[in-house]
């Protein structure tokens, strides 16, 4: 862009970021790391307790009936579809920051182009019914969603492994998210210049003898910069003009968040993060404390204000997917600290304000806080963040050490444990390949062993009394290759479909158009693998055959080493069964040239998939919820936490790039029994598991006693926003299911280090 220099930008420094977008140069030049303690921190402002005791006020009816406080069944949602909307009309005015995402607090919106039928059945489940007329327009007059046209093409293959759910999760019903805008570009550069840019972009992007792909790019384009116009009508309804830069820190806050409110009103994706905006959003205040026009009281109501609004965000679900992501989650992910490529840490006192959140306002599972951590990052900081976890459990960490020689330091969580450059990249999501089904299908040849169909490849199974390893390890292989291959075809189909009928305009408007892409794969199972092959290698393992000959059941004679005792019998073989399944999933072309990665990584879905999963080698008997993420398989842990740790951080970070999910809940007493020692041991925990290159904890600071108690007693008031990790993200317990509340605690807590 022509170098600029708007009067809004008086007193921030550098050049660069004034000649082309560049969001994380005008971060580096102007803002100010934190060295000090919590001490500055205030309390919540009178407005924040009235506004956020209304709020609980709605969340209360909304749990009364059933989960849903109400539905949209006339508007088709869009960046416009409704006029403002605040959490309360007669209160309207001590909101710092405004917009909901359709005309009422905690209303859903009617998202039908993920797919007509799946957004009819979210409606129909909680009692609403859509309209006939936007029936009549989506049914009857060839309006094609994602959903329509991804299962038009999808081959009976495809249908079965989804089906007999080898590979589930697929965003193939709703919006894939992932996908983080660069939301601070509004609150910086105002909404013309982000028009003029991509005007540039679509002038250029002509070519004489243009193919498809040209085309493709300029209608996007296109729909981009309608998106950006639409954000500026939005914003005026409220009565703002976003047009030109945000003068102060209230305009930084409320530009930035509407560009969220509009990413938020058109897409229904599984992950809506935030993304990384403290350290941005800290210059604004830091500039207005300087000059007087700010004080650290309004400065911290501005952060709990925004902080409320994503505590909002909602979308209408079908009840399969409440079941794969239980607990109503959004991973409207938002991100802190870290440490500059310039060796300078990013904390800043806005990091501070964020956590002092969950002080004022309570523990919530929104937004997903994510401290992106260092050994390196100020103690203060460190000491202050793990009293915080001590105390709310709603605090998730990633290590900024691993992430940063790949991402930069301008990254983004886009989901649970993901990472993306901020405003330069976009991702493809893919849910999950269940590995510990596919082992099951080695042995049978590709029979599904619940459903007793042929759903791999016909291959020869295993005949014998007792597995051999060798025989085994050769059939898995194959049976691996398979699956990657539909795996990949799957998503290929899925990711195409998605851009054509339910294209993210609004995020992409807000992310540079030369974009780099990644393909994210996702691994189950994986723990449960591991300890299977081992039980095959170094006890003996029986199959318990049923009347056709299939296997149905394994008995295992002997011991075997399990992962999650830092025994490198056992951890040496999943860091096999990554690189193995990675590098099978790295053979396939991958859609548009995007480049192949891999999680462990199950979210809540380890119990869905564990219902479809028969028993296991390891013990594992049939229908019992699969272990989270990169955790060890249930009742494996023998040696404690720390070993525990130690066997995952030994899974390399840069062949799961989409990232390595751990959840470890601690007994209060095993960290000490007072205020100090157990903060003091927390750090000392993260520090040692960080440092040897592992790349994420979920804490959780409670006993098995309270999440029973929570169970049994949901109407308690302690337990209203009684808020735990999972894998990878944070819900209120009692939102959970059943099912998922006894998976939780089931799950190991650490009663020692």
């Amino acid at each position: 862009m022509a170098k600029v220099n708007f009067e809004q930008w008086n007193g921030f420094k550098g050049d660069r970021w004034k000649e082309k977008i560049d969001v994380r140069n005008f971060i580096s030049m102007n803002y100010t790391p934190y060295d000090g303690d919590a001490s500055f921190l205030e309390g919540p402002t009178e407005a924040t307790d009235k506004l956020w005791g209304k709020l609980q006020q709605l969340q209360k009816e909304e749990r009364a009936k059933g989960g849903v406080l109400d539905m949209e069944t006339e508007v088709v949602t869009g960046i416009t579809a409704y006029g403002p909307g605040y959490i309360d009309e007669d209160m309207k005015d001590l909101e710092q920051v405004v917009g909901l995402q359709t005309d009422k607090p905690l209303k859903r919106a009617f998202m039908p182009y993920g797919g007509i039928k799946m957004a009819e059945q979210a409606c129909e489940t909680y009692g609403y019914h859509v309209s006939d007329k936007i029936k009549d327009i989506f049914n009857n007059y060839e309006f094609k969603t994602h959903n329509q046209g991804v299962f038009d093409i999808y081959t009976p293959e495809m249908k079965r492994a989804r089906h007999n759910k080898i590979l589930t999760g697929l965003p193939d019903t709703y919006g894939r998210g992932r996908i983080v805008g660069d939301y601070r570009r509004v609150a910086l550069y105002g909404i013309d210049v982000l028009i003029e840019e991509k005007e540039k972009d679509f002038a250029g992007s002509e070519r004489r003898s243009m193919r498809s792909k040209d085309y493709r790019i300029r209608e996007e384009i296109a729909e981009q910069i309608k998106c950006l116009k639409g954000m500026k009508e939005m914003a005026a309804s409220y009565g703002y003009d976003i047009s030109e830069p945000a003068k102060d820190a209230r305009e930084a806050f409320q530009w930035l968040y509407f560009g969220y409110l509009a990413a938020i009103k058109t897409q229904n994706g599984a992950a809506m993060s935030v993304g990384r905006v403290s350290t941005f959003l800290d210059i604004y205040i830091e500039r207005d404390l300087a000059n007087g026009t700010l004080t650290e009281v309004e400065a911290q109501e501005l952060v709990d204000h925004m902080t409320m609004k994503f505590r909002m965000v909602k979308f209408a679900r079908i009840k399969s997917y409440n079941e794969l992501f239980s607990g109503d989650p959004v991973w409207a992910t938002i991100d802190l600290a870290g440490i500059g490529v310039d060796g300078r840490h990013m904390v800043t006192k806005t990091d501070y304000r964020v956590l002092h959140t969950l002080e004022n306002m309570g523990p919530a599972p929104e937004p997903n806080i994510t401290v992106l951590y260092s050994s390196d990052l100020p103690e203060n900081f460190k000491r202050y963040a793990a009293n915080i976890s001590i105390k709310t459990s709603s605090v998730q960490y990633e290590n900024d050490d691993v992430m940063k020689p790949v991402w930069g330091d301008d990254y983004a969580i886009c989901c649970c444990v993901s990472a993306t450059q901020t405003g330069k990249e976009m991702q493809f999501f893919g849910a999950r390949a269940n590995l510990a089904k596919c082992l099951l299908y080695a042995i049978n040849g590709g029979v599904d062993e619940k459903n007793k169909v042929q759903v791999g490849p016909k291959y020869q199974p295993i005949t014998s009394e007792y597995l051999d390893y060798d025989e085994v390890m050769e059939k898995y292989d194959a049976m691996m290759d398979w699956l990657a291959d539909i795996y990949v075809n799957t998503l290929n189909l899925i990711q195409y479909m998605h851009d054509k009928y339910y294209y993210e305009a609004a995020q992409m408007a807000l992310i540079d158009t030369d974009v780099r892409r990644t393909f994210a794969t996702g691994i189950a199972g994986f723990s449960h693998v591991i300890d299977s092959l081992s039980a095959i290698k170094y006890a003996k393992v029986k199959v318990i055959r049923d009347e056709n000959g299939l296997a149905v059941d394994y008995e295992t004679e002997g011991d075997f080493p399990k992962y999650g005792n830092d025994d490198d019998r056992a951890d040496e073989i999943g860091v096999w069964l990554l690189r193995t399944f990675l590098g099978k999933i790295k053979k396939h072309h991958t859609y548009r040239r995007s480049e192949p990665t891999t999680s462990i990584l199950t979210i809540t879905s380890n119990v869905v998939y564990g219902k479809a999963t028969g028993s296991m080698p390891n013990g594992r008997k049939a229908g019992q919820p699969l272990s989270p993420g990169a955790n060890p398989s249930y009742g494996a842990e023998q040696n404690g936490l720390l070993a525990s740790l130690n066997s995952v951080a030994k899974i390399p970070y840069e062949w799961a790039l989409d990232g390595i999910s751990n959840t470890q809940t601690i007994n209060p007493d095993a960290l000490g029994h007072e205020e100090e020692e157990r903060k003091t041991n927390l750090v000392q925990v993260m520090d040692g598991y960080f440092d040897q290159g592992a790349h994420h904890l979920n804490v959780n600071v409670f006993g098995k006693e309270k999440l029973i108690d929570a169970m049994e007693h949901p109407e308690k008031e302690e337990y209203a926003n009684f808020t735990i990790r999972v894998s990878g993200y944070a819900v209120k317990f009692i939102d959970l299911t059943k099912e998922q509340q006894m998976d939780v605690i089931s799950r190991t807590c650490h009663a020692q280090m």
